[in-house]
């Protein structure tokens, strides 16, 4: 049995050539970890865009919901963690799903190993306009507000956001240095307080890359599912390797 990993799915993200060719693909990597997972953590930007409505589901995703409630239902422990993208996620998919739903950061004891999660985005020192924005979507007040508006018109508006954001360069993989290297200084210094750390796994910067901090410790970037379709796997021996998936 393992533990697997992966994040920046970006399901559902207007620029894919063919969104439903993008789900199946996640979805066949699910069908092809299930006979030996033993847990899946999802580390954030799962979905490129969601938000979570009391009384209406938005469309899409059915096959990857799908394929997440047969998991959580065969005995597989499923974690989410929410990203910059998925802010919005409530209990609908907690309880739909079956999954757990986390904000922020984790620690997991797995096999024998400390493990330290995150997304990304709220790792070490942020610009002060991105904290701001981070602390406003996740606002309740402006939660409540913008859940007032209609769809057609939030939708829309969240869609251009994320393309736009994608094509300044900042989620492309070509404006990652800075922030690994915040990565790495913040990995580094919790890890003088927190010595037992082995593992620390992040997503967010779109790009594959393990590195040493200590002989004892790592960091590993997961990569994303837009072009490097790319995830990380423990085996019980608490080793961590990263890998690709190809199409059967």
């Amino acid at each position: 049995m393992k533990t697997y990993f992966l994040s920046d799915l970006h399901l559902g993200a207007p620029y894919f050539p063919d969104s439903r060719e993008a789900e199946r693909r996640v979805v066949d990597f699910l069908d092809h970890i299930a006979k030996d997972a033993e847990a899946i953590y999802l580390l954030g930007d799962v979905l490129d865009y969601w938000y979570e409505y009391r009384y209406v589901v938005p469309r899409g995703f059915v096959r990857f919901f799908g394929k997440l409630a047969q998991l959580s239902d065969s005995g597989v422990k499923i974690t989410w963690m929410i990203g910059n993208h998925d802010i919005w996620i409530f209990d609908y998919l907690p309880n739909e799903l079956g999954i757990r739903v986390v904000d922020g950061s984790l620690v997991e004891n797995i096999y024998g190993k400390l493990v330290y999660m995150e997304h990304g985005d709220g790792v070490g020192r942020q610009p002060a306009g991105f904290r701001f924005l981070r602390k406003l979507f996740r606002s309740k007040a402006c939660q409540f507000f913008y859940s007032a508006v209609h769809p057609r018109w939030t939708v829309p508006f969240a869609y251009a956001w994320s393309r736009h954001s994608r094509s300044t360069g900042r989620e492309s993989g070509l404006d990652w240095h800075p922030l690994l290297e915040n990565m790495e200084n913040f990995s580094r210094e919790y890890l003088k307080t927190h010595p037992d750390i082995s593992h620390f796994i992040y997503g967010h910067l779109h790009i594959l890359k393990q590195m040493q901090l200590t002989p004892d410790c790592d960091m590993t970037i997961l990569g994303d599912w837009i072009s490097l379709f790319s995830y990380a796997e423990m085996s019980h021996d608490g080793s961590l390797s990263l890998c690709r998936f190809q199409l059967r």
